[in-house]
């Protein structure tokens, strides 16, 4: 279909080849000035210290689990409601991930939850920033630092917002970005690592580059990593950042018109955004109201496919993918308010270039979705609703 709206796209200007270009003319393809500069930027942005680069945003969390020295025994309390890495850098260290249920409005780990779940083998805190939301993020700094708690602030999904003018990316010991293709800037692959704590920021460049200290090449350290972010890619992130403002501009505004489209849709659940906070805006996703059954997202889902939507279904509920239930013993039922919102949450297409026009279209076919679901089989559910 030649009219397909993509779920994302990334946006590649010529400034962004061009410097792409300058690095291979240059005899320098890693590990050199670009990328410090790109940390530096991104320190800044984050009004941190130091910044490392690495090449994934799961690189660096992983970097910052064994940076903190967690391991078998420990309990990390961490959300169900995220992308898995965030919980596999718990699993690679040998720690023991503990889930807690979500707050119905931010998506984001719930603070009142918290305390509940600690327990003497708890050593650190993963929270995770859903869809670019910091909802409940310094209540939950507070309470690590009432019960003395590594926070690690996962803000892979939020470069660029702030609560209260705070940026995220500056709470917890260290804090980490991901430049995946469909995240608000791209370095193609690429993560940085954020921290004021000057021995993480030792530890962590050990580790991206096989455990080597300084410029001792063949002298390792301790156990490291394959985790080197290129010239190449730091120069196409760097590229992105100098339009930083423009990009996000461009998303807000995009966000905005969805709302304004769908704010009278009263089968719909919108983004739920305060007015302390300034979101960078990651995705935009909805949520079918309660009265829906689970089954009827994955029809719209479908619905919108097939008129050449792109949309998805955001975040199957880590708690009850297949290999975490076998590992630590999870089961449906456990986490109540993360399962019924992600059974009826769909993320809609949103990228930097998206025009008005595309938006109108999306919004309209999901009118009709909704619509065609309400008449389907459980149409006695129409009255009702």
């Amino acid at each position: 279909m030649s009219n397909q709206i993509p779920l994302s796209a990334p946006d590649i200007t010529q400034r962004e080849i061009d410097a792409v270009v300058d690095v291979l003319r240059t005899p320098t393809l890693t590990c050199g000035p670009v990328l410090a500069e790109l940390e530096k930027v991104c320190a800044r942005m984050a009004g941190r210290r130091n910044g490392i680069a690495v090449s994934s945003g799961t690189a660096a969390l992983h970097c910052i689990a064994m940076a903190a020295g967690l391991g078998p025994g420990d309990e990390v309390i961490t959300t169900p409601m995220s992308f898995v890495a965030s919980t596999n850098c718990i699993l690679y260290t040998g720690a023991r991930p503990v889930f807690v249920d979500i707050n119905a409005q931010t998506l984001n780990l719930d603070p009142a939850r918290l305390e509940a779940a600690i327990s003497p083998k708890t050593r650190a805190i993963v929270v995770v920033e859903a869809f670019g939301h910091p909802g409940g993020i310094e209540e939950i700094e507070q309470i690590a630092q009432r019960h003395e708690l590594l926070l690690i602030e996962d803000s892979c999904q939020s470069l660029g917002a702030k609560v209260h003018g705070r940026p995220l990316g500056s709470f917890g010991r260290a804090s980490c970005f991901s430049f995946y293709p469909n995240k608000q800037v791209t370095a193609g692959e690429g993560g940085m690592i954020v921290t004021d704590d000057d021995r993480f920021d030792a530890v962590c460049r050990m580790l991206r580059n096989h455990g080597r200290d300084g410029n001792a090449w063949l002298a390792h350290q301790r156990l490291g990593y394959n985790y080197r972010m290129s010239e190449l890619n730091a120069a196409l992130a760097l590229a992105q950042l100098s339009r930083f403002d423009e990009i996000v501009a461009k998303r807000r505004q995009a966000a905005h018109t969805y709302f304004e489209l769908l704010i009278d849709n009263r089968y719909l659940i919108l983004p739920t955004i305060d007015g302390d906070t300034t979101m960078s805006w990651y995705v935009f996703g909805v949520r079918l109201n309660d009265l829906f059954e689970p089954g009827d997202r994955d029809e719209v889902i479908r619905l919108l496919r097939c008129d050449g939507i792109g949309c998805s279904n955001y975040f199957p509920p880590i708690h009850l993918q297949p290999y975490i239930v076998e590992q630590i013993g999870t089961r449906q039922g456990d986490l109540p308010v993360c399962e019924r919102i992600a059974e009826r949450t769909l993320v809609l297409p949103f990228f930097t270039q998206i025009t008005q026009g595309q938006i109108q279209r999306v919004c309209e076919s999901l009118d009709k979705a909704i619509e065609k679901v309400l008449m389907g089989p459980s149409a006695g559910r129409a009255q009702a609703l």
